[in-house]
């Protein structure tokens, strides 16, 4: 994946990082943006980061979207979901309610509030660099992917282990989905940017984990 430059691009894609609060969103989000890493604290509403990328020959625009897994700024997120083409759903390997919540909160809310028919879904397990500290398997994880239909890998914000390639993976699926192309031609491009001035009613943009 090569970075572009900031003028003209072929597509924007909106993307989405769900999953519950500490499971490594942001930290995720900044590894890729920037590759470094922090011990970052809790989004508060919705953080929003553009990184121009080249993937697949083309030159996108990435929209990502941080959103809060604490369930009192679940109502300020449910807006977010509209007209993105992917989302990430990212659980900590370490803690297992991070995993059982993709199905029991998750995935119900994609089914809920999604509005692309055709978004790409990514089920992402972060910190497997704790390697003895894991509760959820691989093929848990797997299965739970095979099961919702969606992609899969594991990851490490903090060594930056298969960071780009969640986001490359994601974005080449989108690439070879004629509805979402048309979804992120440069002409509706103004709609997903309408939506990051709406947040100043929300509490201010955080970082989290």
């Amino acid at each position: 994946m090569a970075s572009a430059n900031q003028g003209d691009f072929d597509y924007l894609f909106k993307l989405l990082l769900i999953g519950d609060s500490g499971v490594g969103k942001s930290s995720l989000l900044l590894s890729f943006t920037s590759n470094t890493f922090d011990d970052l604290s809790p989004t508060i509403g919705v953080d929003f980061k553009v990184k121009m990328v080249t993937i697949g020959g083309k030159k996108l625009k990435l929209a990502l979207w941080d959103t809060a897994g604490q369930e009192r700024f679940r109502t300020l997120t449910n807006a977010y979901y509209r007209g993105a083409h992917g989302i990430i759903m990212v659980y900590d390997v370490t803690r297992r309610d991070t995993f059982t919540n993709l199905s029991d909160i998750w995935a119900k809310e994609i089914e809920l509030y999604s509005t692309n028919q055709d978004c790409i879904k990514m089920v992402v397990g972060n910190k497997v660099d704790k390697l003895n500290a894991r509760a959820v398997t691989k093929e848990e994880g797997i299965d739970f992917a095979r099961e919702y239909g969606c992609l899969f890998l594991e990851c490490s914000a903090k060594t930056q282990s298969n960071v780009e390639r969640c986001f490359e993976e994601l974005v080449l699926k989108i690439l070879e989905t004629p509805s979402l192309l048309a979804e992120g031609s440069t002409g509706v491009k103004k709609n997903i940017f309408s939506q990051s001035q709406q947040r100043t009613d929300s509490p201010p943009p955080g970082s989290c984990c």
